[in-house]
């Protein structure tokens, strides 16, 4: 992923203040909460902004996760789900990349509190995964593994035993975690050895052996599963091509097998390595980190995908580098973490499923390692 971008955007390298304050151009009611990590070697912290009911955007707080990041330029992590909610958005999960360890926050009214930071059992923990009291971690170093833990309700973390399950080789990149809505599987993607792996969950959370399906679409990067349980697979496209990324969906059968529902659907877009379904389950949206654009698709009752409109249905600025996306949880926004930029996208949910830009929230430092967004 790094390489792709690298090699489609110019990225410029600099340092800002953050921006304690930021208008947008649509007012809106409630509020809502969208957290960033810093991914920062030194010390990882979670970013907190508040969104008042005018339509501004306040840093609210900074939160230590008491871990390290891994630092870097842009996307260092080549993940999705660094940084994740629990089903229920009472929990939120940040990878620490740097030191081995998973950090857990209360979260009570887009305000965080730590309640637990436990050891992943593995090297370089990208991604993390929940379904009820279980949670599955990533780790893409060394042999490359996922490991399971049975969690509390005050949100701390117990390892289960014989839980580890290995990748299908060492170095295979491991991207993206998740886990059906019915807990019966846990699928992981391998960005590098371009699979899609998929662990039967058992009765007491461990795995069983690992069903390595090979996609037939050229860089699968992260996979998320609807509400309805069909799998959708970002894919960023053939090495060094311009617009070529797509976005494919499956079903998962009883063996841990995929069944293609839609293969390959264009996103007209480059580097599609992330990808945030609406809570109702309707529509994918996924980020062209190359392209600086996003794409949209509604979900049919199939599984199948049928584009919105012209298919790129929303832009940032040239050259943002637009990595992570998320969803609020009323549907009505879609936010992306700008990393070369150094800003948050903000669009709003128009009813035909296209999107309209209304506004950045300026001021992260640019092209510094930013991994992971999510939203309340």
């Amino acid at each position: 992923m790094v390489r792709v971008i690298r090699g489609l955007l110019t990225i410029v390298i600099g340092v800002g203040m953050v921006s304690p304050i930021v208008s947008l151009a649509e007012p809106t009611t409630g509020t809502e909460t969208v957290f960033v990590m810093t991914n920062n070697a030194d010390k990882n912290e979670v970013i907190a902004y508040a969104r008042a009911a005018d339509g501004s955007f306040l840093e609210n707080h900074r939160y230590e996760t008491e871990g390290r990041g891994s630092g870097g330029v842009n996307d260092p992590l080549g993940s999705q789900g660094s940084l994740t909610l629990s089903s229920d958005h009472s929990l939120l999960f940040a990878a620490n990349a740097g030191s081995g360890t998973v950090s857990v926050f209360r979260v009570r009214r887009g305000e965080l509190s730590l309640a637990d930071k436990a050891p992943t059992g593995g090297s370089e923990p990208v991604a993390v995964a929940q379904w009820q009291n279980l949670v599955y971690v990533l780790n893409a170093a060394g042999s490359g593994s996922v490991v399971g833990f049975h969690l509390s309700n005050e949100g701390r973390l117990q390892q289960i035993q014989n839980s580890t399950a290995f990748l299908s080789a060492s170095g295979a990149g491991g991207a993206s975690a998740t886990i059906s809505p019915d807990g019966r599987f846990l699928v992981v993607t391998e960005r590098v050895a371009n699979n899609i792996d998929v662990f039967q969950i058992q009765a007491d959370g461990t795995l069983a052996n690992i069903v390595v399906n090979p996609s037939p679409g050229p860089g699968t990067f992260a996979a998320r599963f609807a509400p309805d349980g069909k799998l959708i697979v970002s894919e960023t496209g053939p090495a060094g091509a311009v617009n070529a990324a797509a976005v494919s969906s499956y079903s998962v059968l009883s063996g841990g097998t995929l069944s293609a529902i839609s293969q390959s659907v264009p996103t007209f877009g480059s580097a599609n390595c992330w990808n945030a379904i609406t809570p109702n389950g309707q529509a994918v949206y996924v980020s062209n980190a190359a392209s600086s654009t996003i794409s949209g698709f509604t979900i049919g009752k199939s599984g199948s995908l049928t584009p919105i409109g012209a298919t790129v249905v929303g832009s940032n600025p040239e050259g943002s580098g637009n990595l992570d996306i998320a969803v609020s949880s009323d549907g009505k926004y879609v936010y992306t973490l700008n990393s070369a930029a150094g800003t948050i996208g903000v669009f709003s949910v128009q009813a035909d499923g296209a999107l309209t830009n209304i506004g950045e929230i300026p001021g992260l430092p640019k092209s510094v390692g930013f991994n992971g967004i999510a939203a309340l």
